[in-house]
């Protein structure tokens, strides 16, 4: 075992930190901010708490699986409560829906279509299946030799596999039923894949299993309970958390990893480098260009995935009309989705919104008297939209208005006209802070967009083919977005360290 340097000290980083020196691996990570956590971050003001990040917990499995392997589990680390209802809907225009997980959903489905509740229970079934031969091939996978995966014999065994990658994931849900709300409850979930549904696989239909099946939980103290789970598994196992250490270069000698750069001059000598960092800044900016796998070129014909526009919001007395998690979605939102992805030009912003009340089931996270709010406003990815208020005190004026419009909003549809009137608190976070904290690509917020090009062994390899041991963990590599995809992405390393060639998670 040798010496090990991993970048960043977000939940992919952490996470790789815990299972190298699992491993035996002496293992140091660098951290460039002043916190662990990255983009699952936590901000305290006044008497509130805010997640700064992930607020959704889903695929209880992958948490599971990444604890067990480190000889706790789920339960040890995390208090989970589950939520009930798994959200509120607000249909534009329209009385909200409470949105329950398990057998109640189906009667939901059919109060809203007739037929559509046994038309659910089909779609749920298909999305489950999906679900187990994602988890069984395609997450847990270094992609050795994707000509496997393309196999007949591979294609029959995954059924309408096939044909769930051939079409977007809005056509089919469409297909199958014609109320909106029904369509936006099966389709939105292409936001959690920074992609556009019309974009978006169909195989990705197996996300309504994860919210609508298995259910949705909430870590008491949020994702900062999270990822302080990671951080004091990563230290048991021997790492060392270097904070305010920014890496400037990957050193390497004869096309071989040989440690890391420091911006003060110095260099960490390690035979191993794992970045969990952005993989557009890794490549284009810590290697030099003969050595980077993946050129300025490669991500010109990628698509970033989606910005936003975050709002921290403090408010003076209850607010009932809300739950722990609320969507609003406007009834047209193809205009939404085109100012996010289409058109960024327009410096729009989505109209179809998430809005969470932690304050719903943590009683910690606000004064008594009052609620706390996180308000997800999707925009382009692009950094010139501007900075927010939290790290600069003044935020850009097209962040602040983005904001202000959404505030407005959230008051009218939720029918509580006097929001903005209440607020004590109001910070902002705009995709320029995603760029300039995070080494953000093009100021995304969650990671490259889930589309057929960036799924699976399309999206990438997780070790570059231009210096030995230099590999990648987190949300910009395979398998893709999200905290538990985080997780996978470090196991994802050790199979390739190992040399297993297998697919499905390690056994130990």
């Amino acid at each position: 075992m040798s010496r090990a340097v991993v970048i960043g000290a977000g939940v992919a980083g952490l996470a790789t930190a815990a299972l190298l020196g699992r491993e035996g691996h002496d293992v140091i990570v660098v951290e460039r901010t002043d916190v662990v956590g990255g983009r699952a971050g936590i901000h305290e003001v006044a008497g509130f708490r805010f997640d700064t990040g992930p607020s959704w917990y889903l695929m209880p499995d992958a948490f599971e699986q990444f604890y067990r392997l480190l000889g706790t589990s789920s339960e040890e680390q995390l208090d989970l409560v589950p939520l009930d209802p798994a959200y509120r809907l607000f249909p534009e225009g329209e009385a909200p829906l409470d949105v329950p997980s398990g057998e109640a959903v189906f009667a939901l489905a059919e109060s809203l279509e007739a037929g559509a509740g046994e038309r659910l229970r089909r779609h749920l079934a298909s999305a489950g299946e999906t679900y187990d031969i994602s988890v069984d091939r395609f997450l847990y996978t270094t992609f050795p030799d994707p000509r496997a995966f393309l196999r007949p014999s591979t294609l029959a065994r995954s059924g309408k596999l096939t044909g769930l990658i051939t079409q977007s994931l809005a056509g089919y849900v469409n297909k199958r039923f014609a109320d909106h709300r029904l369509r936006q409850m099966l389709t939105y979930p292409a936001v959690f894949l920074s992609s556009h549904p019309e974009r978006t696989p169909a195989l990705y239909h197996l996300m309504s299993h994860t919210d609508l099946v298995q259910g949705v939980r909430f870590p008491l103290g949020g994702f900062a309970a999270v990822v302080a789970s990671l951080e004091r598994l990563a230290r048991e196992q021997g790492a060392e958390i270097r904070l305010r250490t920014e890496v400037t270069a990957i050193e390497s000698v004869g096309g071989r990893a040989t440690g890391v750069r420091l911006a003060d001059g110095s260099l960490i000598d390690a035979p191993l480098v794992v970045s969990a960092a952005d993989l557009h800044h890794t490549e284009t900016r810590l290697l030099p260009p003969e050595l980077r796998t993946y050129p300025e070129k490669y991500f010109a014909r990628r698509e970033p995935g989606l910005g936003t526009v975050l709002v921290l919001a403090g408010v003076r007395g209850e607010l009932p009309e809300l739950t722990h998690h609320n969507l609003f979605f406007s009834r047209d939102w193809t205009p939404d989705f085109d100012a996010v992805f289409d058109t960024p030009e327009s410096g729009a912003a989505s109209r179809s919104i998430y809005v969470s009340k932690t304050s719903a089931t943590e009683g910690d996270v606000a004064p008594a008297g009052h609620e706390n709010l996180f308000l997800l406003v999707p925009v382009a990815a692009d950094p010139d939209l501007g900075h927010g208020s939290l790290y600069r005190g003044t935020g850009s004026a097209r962040v602040e208005a983005i904001a202000d419009a959404a505030l407005a909003q959230l008051g009218e549809w939720a029918d509580i006209p006097d929001l903005t009137e209440r607020l004590v608190v109001r910070e902002t976070l705009g995709p320029a802070d995603f760029a300039e904290r995070f080494h953000a690509w093009s100021g995304g917020s969650i990671g490259p967009a889930h589309t057929l090009w960036q799924s699976a062994f399309l999206r990438g390899r997780n070790a570059s083919r231009k210096v030995r041991g230099l590999y990648y963990a987190g949300a910009t590599t395979v398998p893709g977005v999200g905290v538990p995809m985080c997780l996978i992405s470090a196991e994802n390393v050790i199979k390739r360290l190992r040399g297993d060639r297998s697919s499905g998670a390690l056994e130990g």
